[in-house]
């Protein structure tokens, strides 16, 4: 009778086989650059073993879960302002400053929301000065 448990091959190797794929899943998380590199990550095997009366043997129940760190928040600047016909409008800002000009990244003129603006359209929103 052998009298060591090997954690390779006991429940038929399946405690290795979920220690590995949760290794695979915290290795994704640390390679993830939307999570902080200094969050620590874990990984925890819990044996659980309940005894019969007897102490001849035992239920065992394994669980292998990881901790890992969460994807870190975006934030970015929303401009809030009226139409003419008095209705509320939301939008994301763009150009880094409200109501600023900006060169997009096809190189054309675009206003704060990123939307692309002609000379014309600009030189009418100014009353044509």
């Amino acid at each position: 009778m052998n009298n060591e448990i090997n954690l390779n091959s006991l429940a038929e190797g399946a405690v290795a086989e979920r220690v590995g794929i949760e290794l695979k899943k915290l290795a994704a998380n640390v390679m993830d650059r939307n999570t902080e590199w200094k969050k620590a990550r874990k990984l925890t095997l819990t044996i659980t073993i309940k005894p019969n009366e007897k102490r001849e043997i035992g239920s065992v129940d394994i669980d292998v879960k990881t901790a890992l760190a969460p994807a870190m928040g975006v934030s970015t600047t929303i401009i809030f302002g009226m139409d003419n016909a008095g209705n509320a409008h939301a939008a994301e800002l763009v150009s880094g400053q409200k109501d600023q000009m900006m060169i997009d990244n096809d190189g054309d003129l675009a206003d704060d929301r990123g939307n692309k603006v002609s000379y014309l359209e600009r030189k009418q929103s100014q009353g044509g000065k």
